[in-house]
């Protein structure tokens, strides 16, 4: 699907080229999409053509989405750390 958005031209040329203009948008459509659950991490690779783990962890760092981690998820983790002698 393709999807055009409007913008005009004298803001458009102050935001950037066309091309790195259609990635940010791209982007920033992404990011919003997985933070609100509609798009998982195999999504976000295939959309924005990454080849690992690393480049999708990146991009959400960079794009300021973190995921939850409770007091449980820690407590979890510490447990299994503890029955692995660790």
């Amino acid at each position: 699907m393709d999807v055009t958005v409007q913008i005009p031209d004298d803001l458009a040329s102050r935001m950037g080229s066309a091309g790195d203009l259609s990635r940010r948008a791209l982007e920033a459509l992404a990011a919003e999409e997985y933070k609100r659950s509609r798009i998982t991490k195999p999504d976000l690779r295939r959309l924005l053509g990454f080849e690992t783990g690393d480049q999708i962890d990146q991009f959400l760092k960079e794009h300021e989405v973190f995921e939850d981690y409770t007091l449980e998820d820690l407590e979890r983790e510490r447990e299994g750390l503890r029955r692995l002698g660790l």
